[in-house]
C-alpha cells in the first residue's frame, strides 16, 4: 500500500534546512529540482543563461573570423626593407619545400637552386653547416615545416602564412571556447577578451609570421582546456594533454620547459584523484617520447638539438643560451618582457598589463584546474626571462612569450568577469591594441614599416604617447632604471591588491558571525 503524501495546511512553515516551496499556478506541473550532475564525484559547470551550445558556437566563429582576418592582415607587411620573410621564417620554408618535394630535412638542394628568392629577395644568410654525409638541415625543429608542407606545396610562402592565420582563428575560437565552458566566464566578456587579445600585437602578428610560436600557443591552449575540467582529467583528455607535451619539443626545444610544467600538472591531478596508474602510465610514456626524441636528435642533426647542425653556435650547440649568460642582468625581462616600449606586450597593446592582477586573483583564489593556467605559464615567463638569449631580436616584440600568452588572455577573461566594471577597462585598453594593429599593417602596405626592423618608428599616435613611459632597455641609462624602478613598484603593488581583493571583508563577516554566535 503506498502512503499519501503528506501536505502541510497553508502558512506552514517549512522544516530548517529545506527551501521553501514555490506556489505552482494553476494547469502546470510542479517544477521538480534535480541535483547537479556530478562527473566522477565533482559537481560539474553549470552552463550561465545566454551560453547555449549555439551562441557559444556563434561566438566562437566570429571571433575565429576576425583573429584569421587581423593576423591574414599582416602578410601585406614586409618582414624586412626588400624581403617578406626574414631571420628563421626562410629556413622553415625551405624545410617546408624539401618535405613536400622531397620528404626529407636535406635542404642541400634547394639551397643550390635558391628556392628562397621568392620570399627573400636579398642574399640569403644560411644557418646550417654541411654535415659529415653532405647533408645540410636547418637547425630547428622540424615540425612546423611537416605541418606546412601541404599549404607551401599549395600556395608557396602565401599559402604558408594563409596557413598560420587559419591557426590564429582557431586558437582564438578554443580560447573562447575554454573560458566559457571550462572557467564559466560570462559570454560576452570571454567574447570582449579573445577578440581583443587575438586582434592585437603580439598574437596577430605572429599570425602570419613563419615561426612555431603561435603552433606552440595553440598546442598549450588545448592541454589547458582538457586540463581545466572540474574533474580529473578523462581517458581522452590525458590523450590529449600526452600529445601536446610531446608536440611542444618537436615545434621547438626551447618549449621543453612548458612542456614538462604541463605534465607535471597533469599527473598531480591524476594521482590526487585516485588515478595513480593512469599518471604513472602517463609518465613512462612521455618519458619514453624524451628518449626517442633525443635519439632521432642525434641520428638527424649530429647532437641533442637541432642547434647541432648550425653554423654559427661556434662553443657547442648549448651555447644558443650564451656563452656567459648574465642571470642578475637578466632578470630585468621579468618587467621589461611586458613594458619595453619596443619589444614588451604592453607597448603595443596595454591591455596585456591586466594579466598581472588577473593572475594574482587565479594564485589567490585557486579556482579548479587553475594550475594549468599559473604553472605553464610561469615556465613560459622564467625561459624568456633567464634562458632565451635575447629579449630584443630581428623579431617583432613578445616573440619569446607567445606560447604562454593564451593562458594569460584565459586569466585576464576569468578575471574580468569577477567585476561589471572591468570589461569596461579591458575594452577601452584592448581597443588601443587592436588600433595599433591595424596602424602597423596599414603603414607595412604602403611600405613605410616592417615586422622585424623599424616598426617603432610607426606614427601611431597613441602608441607614440604610450611609449614615453615604458623603460627602453635597450639604452640601459638612469631614466632607463627609473622607469623600471617605478613599473616594478606599481606592478607589484596591483598584483598584492589583487590578491588581498575580497578575502579580508569575508574573514570579517566569518569572525563577525562567531561573535554572534558566542553572544
Amino acid at each position: 500500500m503506498s502512503r499519501k503524501p503528506t501536505v502541510a495546511p497553508p502558512g506552514t512553515p517549512a522544516r530548517p534546512g529545506t527551501p521553501e516551496p514555490h506556489p505552482t499556478p494553476k494547469g502546470m506541473a510542479p517544477v521538480v529540482h534535480s541535483p547537479p550532475p556530478t562527473r566522477g564525484g565533482v559537481p560539474a559547470v553549470r552552463h550561465r543563461p545566454g551560453t547555449s551550445p549555439g551562441r557559444v558556437r556563434l561566438a566562437m566563429a566570429v571571433v575565429g573570423v576576425l583573429a584569421f582576418a587581423a593576423a591574414a592582415a599582416g602578410i601585406v607587411v614586409p618582414a624586412t626593407h626588400g624581403t617578406r620573410t626574414t631571420a628563421d621564417e626562410p629556413q622553415y620554408l625551405l624545410t617546408a619545400i624539401s618535405l613536400a618535394e622531397d620528404h626529407d630535412l636535406d635542404i642541400a638542394d634547394e639551397l643550390a637552386e635558391g628556392r628562397w628568392r621568392p620570399f627573400h629577395a636579398l642574399p640569403l644568410p644560411e644557418q646550417t653547416e654541411t654535415l659529415a654525409d653532405g647533408r645540410r638541415l636547418s637547425p630547428h625543429d622540424p615540425l612546423l615545416p611537416l605541418l606546412l608542407a601541404g599549404p607551401v606545396a599549395a600556395g608557396g610562402w602565401v599559402g604558408a602564412k594563409l596557413a598560420m592565420a587559419a591557426m590564429a582563428g582557431l586558437l582564438a575560437a578554443l580560447a573562447l571556447w575554454t573560458a566559457v565552458r571550462r572557467l564559466g566566464v560570462p559570454l560576452p566578456v570571454a567574447t570582449l577578451a579573445v577578440a581583443v587579445f587575438a586582434c592585437s600585437p603580439p598574437l596577430a602578428v605572429y599570425g602570419s609570421q613563419i615561426y612555431p610560436e603561435l603552433p606552440a600557443a595553440l598546442v598549450v591552449l588545448a592541454a589547458a582546456a582538457a586540463l581545466l575540467s572540474p574533474a580529473a582529467p578523462s581517458r581522452r583528455e590525458t590523450l590529449v594533454v600526452g600529445g601536446a607535451v610531446v608536440a611542444l619539443p618537436w615545434l621547438g626545444v626551447k618549449y621543453a620547459p612548458v612542456a614538462a610544467a604541463v605534465a607535471l600538472v597533469a599527473c598531480w591531478r591524476l594521482a590526487r584523484a585516485g588515478r595513480g596508474r593512469r599518471a604513472l602510465a602517463m609518465a613512462g610514456s612521455l618519458a619514453a617520447a624524451g628518449v626517442a626524441f633525443l635519439v632521432m636528435h642525434r641520428w638527424w642533426y649530429g647532437g641533442w638539438t637541432p642547434y647541432a647542425a648550425g653554423d654559427h653556435f661556434v662553443q657547442g650547440e648549448l651555447s644558443v643560451v650564451g656563452s656567459e649568460p648574465d642571470y642578475l642582468g637578466r632578470s630585468r625581462r621579468l618587467v621589461g618582457l611586458l613594458v619595453d616600449r619596443g619589444f614588451g606586450l604592453a607597448a603595443w597593446q596595454p591591455a596585456w598589463l591586466l594579466a598581472v592582477p588577473a593572475v594574482a586573483a587565479l594564485a589567490r583564489r585557486r579556482p579548479a584546474g587553475w594550475a594549468a593556467l599559473a604553472g605553464p605559464l610561469a615556465a613560459g615567463w622564467l625561459v624568456a626571462t633567464f634562458v632565451a638569449l635575447t629579449m630584443q631580436g630581428w623579431w617583432f616584440g613578445g616573440r619569446q612569450v607567445v606560447v604562454v600568452l593564451p593562458l594569460a588572455v584565459l586569466a585576464v577573461a576569468w578575471w574580468s568577469g569577477l567585476d561589471p566594471r572591468r570589461p569596461v577597462l579591458l575594452a577601452v585598453a584592448g581597443g588601443v591594441g587592436v588600433l595599433a594593429h591595424l596602424w602597423l599593417v596599414l603603414e607595412g602596405a604602403a611600405g613605410r614599416i616592417t615586422w622585424a626592423v623599424d616598426p617603432t618608428a610607426t606614427a601611431d599616435p597613441l602608441y607614440r604617447a604610450w611609449r614615453l613611459v615604458l623603460p627602453d632597455y635597450l639604452a640601459m641609462s638612469w631614466w632607463t632604471w627609473v622607469l623600471h624602478g617605478a613599473w616594478l613598484v606599481a606592478l607589484a603593488a596591483w598584483a598584492a591588491v589583487a590578491a588581498g581583493a575580497g578575502h579580508r571583508p569575508g574573514r570579517f563577516r566569518r569572525l563577525r558571525s562567531r561573535e554572534l554566535r558566542r553572544a
